[in-house]
């Protein structure tokens, strides 16, 4: 769109014009999910991050839910972009990256794509693809926390989809910080073998606690039946993804979940300013921390006491400026091997918590 010369004027003199031009030709955004955005997990979560959108009034965010990663997720992509006029594509499920969101990014250059954890190779795949991310390890630690400190039995339980880095380094940092605060807390794993498994979810759940587990977690695409299982068993949940507390109104203590507006919000405002993936202007790699705001706590549960919280509170400020490392050695697996040397502290963004392939000492059961 040309701009006049009256225009440019009027705008720099504070009139209303030239916005009211961009209002009637707003950047358009799609979104696309592989569940229902209202799962109370995964999916809702960047649901609600897209959301956050409403206050850009020169945003026009369009959405899918419950697109497969199959040919399907570039067929909903093309039809944002020749349909709807999508400039910007999330795509927010790992299936959705190679060859769906590859394919549409190669037909489509003009358009910035970006991806939720996918894995960018820049010898194969297009320059106008980004990759956005973040590291929730710290506030699985703060919720690890306080499972230790209000478990009876000393036995904490964690139901995972799959034996992969990402979900191994949740159960180890929620391990690390409960056993920071009780060092005789254990967890025992169970894995379901995929992401959105209700039955073998509530079956693992009630497994744990039959074997004495009076507190449970988990990572799968919507925990939200490993927090119901808790609450009807009645012992405590913490939550993953999004905000499961109203699955809970008894027994839930915190959980650890997304904000990925953050995200959305600073991607939105960079396009919007004219920059882009594809010449180096929009990061090509977006990840952040609990500093960045990328992550947070849930709500607290009616039974945290206040001396819980300020111990929380005073762990979380520890993060924040630094002094207190999640990761720091020595850190012994549950075979007794050290994985991070006494001395050691690994930041959540290093490179080398990507390729964890362990367990770490107090957790019962197998990496493999």
């Amino acid at each position: 769109m040309s701009v006049t010369r009256r225009q440019l004027l009027a705008a720099m003199a504070g009139s209303p014009l030239l916005a009211a031009e961009h209002a009637q030709d707003p950047l358009v955004i799609g979104f696309i999910y592989n569940g229902p955005k209202n799962d109370l997990g995964y999916n809702q979560s960047h649901a609600e991050g897209k959301a956050t959108l409403r206050k850009f009034p020169w945003v026009k965010a369009v959405e899918e839910a419950s697109v497969p990663e199959t040919v399907a997720a570039g067929e909903s992509m093309r039809d944002m972009i020749y349909q709807d006029g999508a400039k910007v594509v999330f795509a927010t499920s790992f299936g959705h990256f190679d060859p769906f969101t590859v394919d549409i990014a190669r037909e489509n250059p003009s358009v910035q794509f970006f991806h939720c954890g996918g894995l960018y190779d820049e010898k194969k795949h297009p320059k106008n693809i980004g990759i956005y991310f973040g590291f929730i390890d710290e506030v699985e630690y703060l919720s690890g926390m306080l499972a230790g400190m209000s478990t009876r039995t000393g036995k904490l339980g964690f139901v995972a989809a799959k034996p992969i880095p990402q979900v191994l380094r949740n159960i180890n940092s929620f391990t690390l910080g409960a056993r920071s605060v009780n060092p005789r807390v254990t967890t025992k794993v169970v894995f379901t073998g995929d992401w959105v498994l209700p039955v073998r979810e509530a079956e693992a759940s009630s497994s744990l606690v039959d074997q004495g587990i009076d507190v449970l977690t988990g990572h799968t695409g919507s925990p939200r039946v490993i927090v119901q299982t808790a609450e009807r068993r009645g012992v405590f949940g913490c939550g993953y993804q999004f905000d499961q507390s109203s699955m809970a109104p008894r027994g839930f203590l915190t959980g650890a979940q997304w904000a990925w507006g953050t995200v959305y919000q600073r991607v939105a405002q960079m396009a919007r300013d004219g920059l882009s993936v594809t010449n180096g202007t929009i990061p090509r790699r977006l990840t952040g921390t609990l500093k960045d705001e990328f992550c947070k706590l849930s709500p607290y549960g009616p039974s945290v006491s206040q001396t819980a919280r300020e111990r929380i509170a005073a762990a979380k400020a520890g993060i924040l400026n630094g002094s207190l490392g999640i990761y720091r050695g020595p850190v012994r697996d549950n075979q007794g091997k050290v994985q991070i040397a006494a001395g050691t502290t690994l930041n959540v963004a290093d490179v080398e918590l990507d390729r964890m392939d362990y367990l770490v000492e107090g957790v019962e059961g197998s990496a493999r």
